[in-house]
């Protein structure tokens, strides 16, 4: 049998400043999944910034999961996380300190 899988971008060309979270997306189907994020365009210096998985029962209240996606530190650069055992809902949040910038491209693939 084939596994059923799903690729839903999840931020596209927006800029991540001081506080983000990404739109929450819905994926209590599958077994496992994987956070990409491509920086579009980076202005200042990433360093270690790093963007935290968040799962959540409903959509509205979150937790953090465990796992970090560390961000790009160039133009066009991607990093990514696997995550499993997360129950409904998926997101990625985060703080960028002061000065610092990046517009993403953020694809959330997943399988059963």
């Amino acid at each position: 049998m084939m596994r059923r899988s799903d690729t839903a971008v999840v931020e596209r060309n927006w800029t991540w400043s001081g506080a983000f979270a990404t739109e929450p997306y819905e994926a209590g189907w599958a077994g496992e999944a994987i956070f990409f994020v491509r920086a579009l365009k980076v202005v200042g210096t990433p360093g270690t910034a790093s963007a935290r998985v968040q799962i959540s029962p409903d959509g509205i209240r979150w937790c953090d999961e465990g796992t970090t996606v560390p961000l790009p530190s160039r133009d066009e650069g991607v990093t990514f996380a696997r995550v499993r055992h997360f129950g409904g809902w998926l997101r990625l949040a985060g703080e960028l300190p002061a000065g610092l910038e990046i517009r993403v491209l953020v694809t959330l693939s997943l399988k059963e």
